[in-house]
């Protein structure tokens, strides 16, 4: 009686669950065992695609082939089930195993006869040629479903695939978490750790920094997403709002957003030493004193430690330095109302722009789309032009947006930064160290200090008012724009 050993494979989980492949090849090899008089002496089960090699149990198969030169027969039920690359082809061949294929009615070793050697190459190449084309129409059948604005893959958090129609649908269990993780890092004042530990003590989810840091970064909560390389629109429903959506887009953006302390020090973050460009930081002594001084990264330094009190003095004198007098206040301010009229008709002439071109747009949909109906252009077409036309429709009425909230706040703005200038110093004095430091913050990007004086760089357009403080130059020439 030779010694013979099964293979079977089925290649998907959803195949392995249905419970019917597996058993069913199992009893047609061991039917077949028992009929040509073969004895099994072990069973190799894999539930993995052949399309590349390194299945487990396949290779377990090898193994005992190369343990065992006694046993050189394998009961496979057909040639697919074994191997669709010719790297296993090849192993198997060089290992001298004579392999039956039930279902094929066909014996391969090496003493076969050419002509069944050449029909079981055949079979090969067809497998190959079968696992290339359903993968190539995988990827064509993806890649129209995401044209359709439907994700092809399994959904991140909050979102979940619906089996039955195939499309996307929010996870009324999951989004919760979700919301909180955008709303916790919108504040602004969190890292990535402290909402890693805010997540886990308000959810008990316990969750890694650089998964929530996907999150945060996935444009699919803001309704769209990539595949293949390329930006689609989706239709999933939107769980968070854009609006919080879009700041946490702008906290990762910005390089100049404040650093995390555990202890709130008032004047981090604003100053640089003088004598190695090394950033200033501040250190609790006595659990009562605050010093500041260099951090030493390049080596030793010679900034002598500053008290806070004493820095607070001295950073005082910056806001001084852009002060506006009253009456230079008024003029500038009367400069701006007069401006008003011309601010209104340049966002009046913008909006009529932008309203042209969102008109446009949706002609050319609602114009494709009757061409697509009648047959004149392909649905292939009309998909991608669609998504394309759609994206500049949204980007259209972004920017409409963005033009009423922007130029309905610039002329306040600017009215609202000569307040602060002529106002700024007298409210440090009667502030807490933290509350001047904010308002430093709002004027400074940065500020040097060798241990005595102080170096500021003004953000604008506090440049230009200290520029104009200097010189006492505040009124604009009459042919320039005030």
């Amino acid at each position: 009686m030779k010694k013979a050993a099964l293979y079977a494979r089925v290649s998907s989980k959803d195949q392995e669950k249905e419970g019917f492949s597996i058993p069913a090849q199992l009893k047609l090899l061991r039917e077949y065992a028992v009929k040509n008089d073969f004895k099994i002496m072990q069973e190799f089960i894999d539930v993995e695609t052949a399309k590349a090699s390194g299945r487990k149990q396949f290779g377990e198969m090898l193994a005992f082939f190369q343990a065992s030169p006694d046993s050189r027969v394998l009961i496979v039920e057909k040639t697919d089930r074994l191997y669709r690359n010719f790297k296993d082809f090849v192993l198997l061949e060089d290992l001298d195993v004579e392999i039956h294929l039930p279902k094929e009615g066909q014996i391969i070793s090496k003493n076969s006869k050419s002509q069944a050697k050449f029909m079981h190459g055949i079979h090969v190449v067809m497998a190959r040629n079968y696992i290339e084309n359903l993968r190539e129409e995988v990827r064509k059948g993806m890649l129209e479903k995401a044209a359709q604005g439907i994700y092809p893959s399994r959904p991140p958090l909050g979102y979940r695939n619906n089996r039955l129609n195939h499309t996307i649908e929010v996870d009324p269990e999951k989004v919760p978490i979700v919301k909180r993780i955008f709303e916790i890092y919108a504040s602004g004042d969190v890292s990535l750790s402290e909402l890693r530990k805010k997540v886990l003590g308000e959810t008990g989810k316990k969750l890694a920094k650089g998964y929530l840091h996907k999150i945060l970064k996935n444009p699919f909560y803001g309704g769209y997403f990539v595949w293949n390389g390329k930006t689609f629109k989706g239709t999933q429903g939107l769980i968070i709002d854009r609006a919080i959506f879009q700041k946490v887009q702008y906290l990762f953006a910005n390089p100049n957003r404040s650093k995390y302390h555990k202890h709130d020090f008032a004047f981090s973050g604003l100053l640089t030493c003088a004598f190695d460009q090394c950033s200033v930081t501040a250190e609790l002594k006595k659990k009562k004193y605050i010093y500041y001084h260099c951090t030493g990264y390049k080596g030793k330094c010679d900034l002598p430690y500053v008290r806070e009190e004493v820095l607070g003095e001295r950073l005082g004198q910056i806001l001084e330095d852009i002060h506006i007098p009253d009456d230079v206040l008024a003029q500038l301010q009367n400069d701006l109302q007069s401006d008003s009229e011309r601010v209104r008709t340049e966002k009046a002439a913008q909006r009529d722009k932008l309203s042209q071109r969102l008109a446009a747009v949706r002609r050319r949909i609602d114009q494709a789309y009757a061409d697509k109906l009648d047959g004149r252009i392909s649905p292939e077409f009309w998909n991608r032009m669609n998504t394309e036309w759609s994206l500049e429709e949204e980007q259209i009425l972004m920017a409409l947006q963005a033009l009423e909230q922007a130029n309905s706040d610039r002329l306040l703005t600017a009215s609202r930064t000569l307040e602060l200038a002529n106002k700024a110093h007298s409210l440090y004095l009667r502030q807490s160290p933290q509350e001047q430091g904010k308002l430093l913050r709002m004027v400074l990007s940065n500020c040097a200090t060798d241990g005595v004086s102080l170096s500021p760089t003004y953000k604008k357009p506090f440049d230009l008012i200290f520029a104009r403080a200097k010189n006492e130059e505040w009124r604009a020439r009459r042919d320039s724009n005030p």
